[in-house]
């Protein structure tokens, strides 16, 4: 398993409500076309964070790094229904910053360490 985080702020026309129904459109197609295995959008609360925190952050879920691939050739193959779901995120979000992460110790780690 591997987990995509992408921390972002909206731009400043974006509103919330409409951007995290986008994302779960957006997010919904990916998962039932099997490019990705899961996610969550979050949003900061009470302004708690990092002075360079981010607003939003969407945790993807993935098997693996081909099934990243594969979401990203899928996100850019030119269909309308991707085209459309994609822009409708896209065009809302500000800046973004982006982090892949993966359980720790992994798996074949975690029997390394077995065996010593």
């Amino acid at each position: 398993m591997n987990l995509y985080h992408c921390a972002f702020d909206l731009q400043d026309d974006a509103k919330a409500v409409p951007f995290a129904v986008a994302v779960t459109a957006w997010m919904d197609y990916l998962k039932a076309n099997g490019k990705i295995q899961s996610w969550r959008l979050c949003r900061r609360k009470l302004g708690f964070g990092a002075p360079l925190g981010r607003d939003f952050l969407l945790e993807i879920e993935l098997r693996d790094l081909s099934q990243l691939d594969q979401a990203f050739r899928f996100t850019g193959t030119g269909d309308e229904e991707v085209e459309r779901l994609y822009t409708a995120v896209h065009q809302m979000v500000g800046q973004v910053e982006t982090t892949l992460y993966r359980p720790f110790p992994d798996p074949e780690r975690a029997e390394r360490m077995a065996l010593l």
